[in-house]
């Protein structure tokens, strides 16, 4: 029997039914449902089963996974983004902000959309510090470990690259997250090169996908990323950091068919595309 959740304005309830469209015709009839009764009040929002995830691509290596209610936002970089030009970066809505490392193409929007939505901003000790020295009230510093959140459990895993702050001084470890969710374990590198380290991430978790840079040149290009695939043992890969410059321009189809060579899936969203996983 599949449960399905009734979110409203007012309550969250778990439902066990056995046929959603009973459920449905349940919510709309109004001898059973009056939403516009003095004694209920509800605003309905949705019927989501409980096994949904949601993927926002914004652009580059920034996007939203949404789990059981609570929006991750990872990377904010939409405002310097030509290719993201059509995002409104001010409605753009996160209850956490995980950032990999410390590059403006990685944290460009960072203090603003935690200001204006006091999401809960998590990253590299300096990196977090840097934030607090910019306004950003909310925040968790981390360096390699792990620590629980509403969401779940996160581990902040080591990547290969740099990491500097938009003024230039040192933003901490590089580093990606492994986010195991009540429902989905995810894994997103960060910026990197493929590392042995990378062999550890199956020892955590069962994944059901992963997050990967496909673009080269200053991260993993598409055959590296086919080995960071069968280091982390996931066979559903999302790609990001790709064509936002020159240097990391791909072949979309050319990258496709090779994860598809090798058994694997490699989606490519578009900017502004969601995704349910």
């Amino acid at each position: 029997m599949q449960s399905y959740y009734i979110v409203s304005s007012l309550i969250v309830t778990k439902c066990p039914v056995i046929n959603p469209f009973f459920l449905k015709h349940f919510i709309h009839n109004p001898f059973y449902f009056n939403p516009a009764s003095t004694i209920f009040r509800l605003t309905l929002h949705s019927i989501i089963s409980p096994k949904d995830m949601k993927f926002t691509y914004y652009g580059h290596s920034c996007f939203a996974v949404e789990t059981g209610g609570i929006k991750l936002l990872f990377d904010p970089f939409i405002s310097g983004n030509e290719l993201a030009k059509d995002i409104d970066v001010n409605k753009i809505e996160a209850d956490f902000i995980l950032a990999s490392h410390a590059h403006f193409d990685h944290v460009a929007d960072l203090v603003g959309i935690a200001m204006r939505t006091d999401a809960k901003v998590l990253g590299a000790y300096e990196l977090v510090s840097w934030a607090g020295s910019q306004g950003v009230k909310n925040g968790h510093p981390m360096n390699f470990g792990s620590a629980h959140f509403d969401f779940g459990k996160l581990h902040f895993l080591p990547a290969a690259h740099s990491s500097s702050l938009p003024d230039g001084s040192y933003g901490g470890n590089p580093g990606g997250f492994l986010v195991h969710g009540k429902e989905h374990n995810f894994y997103y590198s960060g910026d990197t090169c493929v590392t042995m380290d990378m062999q550890l991430v199956p020892r955590y978790a069962k994944l059901d996908f992963a997050i990967l840079p496909v673009g080269g040149n200053f991260t993993m290009d598409v055959e590296d990323a086919l080995i960071a695939a069968e280091f982390i043992q996931c066979s559903k890969i999302i790609g990001v950091h790709f064509d936002t410059f020159g240097y990391i321009k791909i072949n979309h189809q050319e990258a496709v068919d090779k994860f598809k060579a090798a058994g694997k899936e490699l989606i490519l969203p578009e900017i502004g595309e969601t995704i349910t996983l």
